[in-house]
């Protein structure tokens, strides 16, 4: 990552691409994308003038100092992780001796060690960014004598890790992606995922590997209100995106925003009192009105989106024909990064196309010539086959006993 670039990024209003999840903020340097925005750029309040604001700081040293407990150990025995559909997980992998997975979330290990019980001489590689993860793997592997392959890094260093490896491609019998965040970041108040309990507004997946990476502090205090406002409501898609942006901006000018519950406060205050628990989620409970917000600075921040895409493109690399792709998201956008990769849907189509739109657009592809009179070369046959014809969701039995799987959704397709 060229953090680097934030100096030019907040002096000027060039486009820099990251990836097709991006539109244009105005007066900042944000990647240009179909479906959504990316300003990963941006978010430093280093060496520019709102840094004088914000407290002087020396360069590289973020904005919130995050001090987060170290022992793996205390999180893999403290910790127990129910993972989410792991039956539906399994049965869709059906994993047969000898065979060889990749988890790309490996999270707390509950779907490695669901697939590993089913065999004693499966082995799994388990991908995750989270340091903390990744010491439990390192722990787990221990315990299932160098059947678990830990390895450390994101979505988009996945090809250099499994290189480095030895592994080539068509390696994988099947391949598992539990996306977003987990449990066991949401329940460490330090990582500042949750809203629920006070900590450092911090909200990066990779916690201090890159100490120039901009945390969730630095968006909300260095972004002008244009750009918060189209991060609430394109990552978020949130409703009342100005006004929410509106309340940061006005805040962030009496004190710098550095804490979870600051933030939520903030947000809330944008809204008549008996507004603050107004929404409900699946399970028809009371949610905050700041949950919205809290994602889409989580998002932002872990540039998730087209890491997902990044992960997903990798899977279709390293799996082996007729080998398995499950992939669990946890809110639509995911979902649709998902469904058009599986699909081969162009991710600059517009979503939500009419049967006549499609029409159209297809026959004004086959009339599109290029200088020389031949055709132009059309979007590849599909590489994939769904095993189911719907999305699966979690039953009722399993949302009673693991609320936060209510929002889950279940694709998973065969390579062709």
């Amino acid at each position: 990552m060229h953090w680097g670039l934030v100096k030019h990024c907040l002096k000027a209003s060039s486009v820099v691409s990251r990836g097709p999840f991006a539109v244009k903020c105005e007066q900042r340097c944000c990647p240009v994308g179909p479906f959504n925005m990316r300003c990963h750029q941006l978010p430093l309040a280093r060496n520019i003038a709102l840094s004088a604001a914000l407290g002087a700081r020396h360069p590289g040293t973020p904005l919130t100092a995050v001090t987060c407990p170290t022992s793996t150990a205390s999180h893999h025995e403290l910790y127990l992780h129910k993972p989410v559909m792991v039956k539906e997980i399994v049965q869709h992998l059906s994993p047969k001796p000898g065979q060889v997975f990749l988890d790309m979330t490996f999270g707390a290990g509950g779907h490695t060690k669901a697939i590993l019980s089913q065999a004693p001489d499966i082995s799994v590689f388990a991908l995750d960014r989270d340091p903390v993860a990744y010491g439990i793997a390192q722990q787990v592997s221990e315990t299932y004598h160098g059947r678990i392959q830990p390895l450390l890094g994101r979505f988009s260093q996945l090809a250099d890790l499994l290189a480095a490896s030895g592994v080539e491609a068509n390696t994988f019998d099947g391949i598992v992606i539990d996306a977003g965040c987990s449990s066991m970041q949401f329940d460490t108040p330090c990582r500042g995922f949750a809203l629920s309990q006070d900590g450092p507004l911090d909200m990066r997946m990779d916690g201090n590997r890159y100490p120039d990476m901009p945390s969730a502090a630095d968006v909300v205090n260095a972004l002008d209100q244009h750009s918060l406002a189209s991060i609430l409501r394109i990552y978020g898609e949130e409703r009342h995106a100005k006004k929410i942006a509106a309340a940061v901006v006005q805040a962030r000018s009496i004190y710098p925003i550095t804490r979870t519950q600051q933030l939520a406060g903030i947000v809330a205050g944008a809204f008549p009192g008996a507004a603050t628990y107004a929404r409900k989620d699946l399970l028809h409970r009371s949610t905050h009105v700041a949950t919205k917000t809290f994602q889409a600075l989580r998002i932002f921040v872990n540039d998730e989106l087209n890491e997902l895409l990044q992960g997903l493109k990798a899977a279709d690399t390293f799996l082996k024909a007729r080998g398995c792709l499950v992939a669990l998201t946890f809110h639509s956008l995911e979902d649709r990064v998902v469904k058009r990769f599986l699909h081969n849907i162009d991710f600059s189509e517009s979503p939500n196309l009419s049967a006549r739109q499609k029409i159209r657009q297809g026959l004004r592809k086959e009339k599109k010539k290029d200088n020389d009179g031949t055709c132009l070369p059309q979007m590849k046959a599909l590489g994939w086959s769904s095993i189911q014809k719907k999305v699966l969701t979690p039953d009722s039995e399993e949302i009673q006993e693991n609320p936060r799987g209510r929002s889950a959704k279940l694709r998973a397709a065969i390579k062709l």
